[in-house]
């Protein structure tokens, strides 16, 4: 009977979901796998970086490893935090002619004495910070400026700004050099901050955002009366924040991890970096691998917390980029 038949099939598709529903499951858990081995791969040098802060001397030159500290300490960040003592806020003075008996810049130094290390992480934080929101600000204006407004020479600059992209620092390291020195901000935090703000790969991906705003609703704007800049913030600015959220990662991972201009560009011990402080105390203590893993731990906590703070405009902003692409 058809009746009879058509009750069979539905009591074999019934029967037959839970196994399917199993399989898919095997399935999933399958595919998964590599993506799990290989997040476990990427973390365990920051998980063996920050418990072995946490390790006794004994415990971190152990010919046999000890994955998880049997006796937590905090005596290398007791170390890290007892060095030399510096003011937290320490600027050239402001006129430019400002120069000591022996050459070397006035520095107007504000806030209460803390350790080099603390001062250092100040430094770092102060320059990510301001260099993300420098370059976010100037690069989504010159995208959008790029990608809606029409004037003379238009392709041509923004070819030069491409070609700027595969252009080594290095080759530029000179003249950027003697730039700061001319400007008396060579030995500053600024001399770092100045020339990460014109990156070409801000405005080129800004850029690419902006060419996917409307131009009726910017042309809507203008009859109703909008100025330029209630235009950009108004309508621009809301439209490409998943872009303005990547740059803003890239941004700060690129100018913290900036070793090379750092290390050119700063000089004295109360000015320098976490990454070149690390670097000075791995020279003075070559073997105390406790206080440079805690030095090491200490560095990327704040690159954590901006990852975290932006991760949904930044996977929001790869997943678009990777559509328009």
């Amino acid at each position: 009977m058809p009746g009879n038949d058509c009750n069979r099939k539905k009591t074999e598709a019934v029967e037959a979901a839970p196994q399917q529903a199993q399989k898919d499951e095997r399935l999933h858990d399958t595919d998964a796998h590599p993506y799990q081995h290989r997040g476990c791969a990427v973390a365990f040098p920051l998980y063996w970086i920050i418990t072995g802060s946490f390790k006794t001397g004994a415990a971190i030159n152990s010919t046999t490893p000890e994955w998880w500290p049997s006796q937590w300490v905090l005596t290398n960040y007791q170390k890290l935090f007892a060095g030399k003592s510096a003011r937290c806020g320490s600027w050239p003075f402001p006129s430019v002619h400002a120069f000591s008996a022996d050459g070397d810049p006035i520095y107007f130094s504000v806030g209460p004495t803390a350790p080099a290390a603390m001062r250092w992480m100040i430094n770092t934080v102060f320059m990510a910070v301001m260099s993300m929101i420098l370059t976010c600000i100037t690069a989504a204006m010159a995208g959008y400026a790029l990608a809606k407004k029409r004037f003379v020479g238009r392709k041509l600059l923004f070819t030069l700004i491409v070609c700027a992209m595969a252009l080594p620092k290095q080759v530029i390291l000179i003249p950027l050099l003697r730039e700061m020195s001319t400007l008396n901000l060579y030995n500053t935090i600024w001399a770092v901050i100045f020339p990460i703000v014109g990156w070409p790969f801000g405005v080129f991906l800004m850029k690419q955002f902006s060419e996917g705003i409307p131009t009726e609703m910017l042309e809507a704007a203008r009859i109703d009366g909008a100025s330029e800049a209630k235009t950009f913030i108004s309508i621009v600015l809301p439209m490409v924040k998943p872009g303005v959220g990547a740059l803003a990662i890239f941004t700060f991972i690129n100018s913290w991890n900036d070793y090379f201009m750092q290390l050119i560009m700063l000089s004295s011990t109360s000015n320098l970096t976490i990454s070149l402080g690390i670097a000075k105390l791995q020279a003075e203590n070559s073997t105390d691998f406790g206080l440079i893993m805690a030095g090491a731990a200490l560095a990327a906590v704040p690159i954590i917390i901006i990852f975290l703070i932006f991760q949904k405009y930044f996977t929001k902003g790869i997943a678009m980029g990777a559509v328009k692409g």
